[in-house]
Parts: structure tokens; sequence; C-alpha cells
């Protein structure tokens, strides 16, 4: 569910953060640029892990700000094929399920992967199981096999099914 990627980017450090630790002033831009945004073919990035280098710190003509290339690693949010997901519902629509893992909260359960027969009534989703109907509510725990993983273009993670 997790990974460590290494990155080597080419930063921009502005003027009043000279001042602070090199390091502390280079992990909060890294920061700022990567922390809950979605990398492609990645994942989601999670935390900056470390700073592995450091080089550079060139002033280019008529900026005055430093530039600076840093090697470090990520900390990656990108199930595996066939991770089992534990999720807690935020919103039902007719289109499906929101799901929520605590630091992600857009993982959606489109209508097609809903347990078999499902409907969706009164502003949620009921599962026909046996003759006994039961409500899948906010807030409830909601488990789920994924086989195909796919960030759309706003970061959130669409799962579609296959059988686990």
């Amino acid at each position: 569910m997790f990974y460590l990627s290494k990155i080597e980017h080419t930063l921009r450090l502005p003027p009043h953060l000279l001042d602070r630790d090199l390091d502390q002033a280079i992990k909060g831009e890294l920061e700022n640029l990567f922390v809950d945004k979605v990398i492609a073919k990645l994942g989601l990035c999670v935390s900056v892990y470390d700073i592995t280098n450091i080089s550079g710190g060139f002033i280019f003509p008529g900026d005055g700000a430093s530039t600076f290339t840093a090697e470090f690693r990520l900390i990656m949010f990108r199930p595996f094929v066939g991770e089992i997901l534990s999720g807690e519902v935020e919103e039902s629509d007719a289109n499906g399920l929101r799901l929520s893992l605590g630091f992600f909260k857009d993982i959606m359960l489109p209508v097609h992967l809903l347990p078999n027969p499902s409907k969706f009534a009164d502003g949620r989703w009921t599962w026909d199981y046996g003759g006994v109907e039961l409500p899948i509510e906010k807030e409830e725990e909601v488990f789920h096999c994924s086989h195909i993983l796919q960030f759309d273009g706003y970061g959130t993670l669409v799962l579609e099914k296959q059988e686990c």
C-alpha cells in the first residue's frame, strides 16, 4: 500500500527561507510541492521521508533565489493489485460510494462494484443479502478488493473490479 520512491528535483528556494537550516527549508518546499498530490505512475504522495543529497545553491541572474537540486525519498500511497482496502463511507449517491481511509478521502466505489443485488433509495445504498436488507450507512466500515487502480486527473482513486 505504501512505497518509498526516490526522486531528484531542482527547486527554487526563496530568499526569506535562507535563514533556516538548509535541510528544513528544502524539506518544507518539497512538502509544499509534492504532499497530497498524485504523481503519475507513482501514486499519492503522503510525506517526504528523507533527503539524501542536496547540491547546487546557484543564484540565477535577476532572480535572487537559490536553486538547489535535491535527491529525496517520498512515501507514496498506491495499493497493490488484489489488496483488500478497508474504508469508511463518506458519501453515498446514485453513482456509488465515496470512501475514506482516514488520510485519503477520495476513493470512489462505483455502482457496478457494490454487492449484488444493491439498490439506492432515500439517499443510501441497501444490499439485499438472502432476503435481508442491509443498509450501507455513512461512517460504516466497508471492505473492498480491487485489481485495477487508477488515479483520475483530480487525485481521486477509482477502483475497477476483477475477481479477488
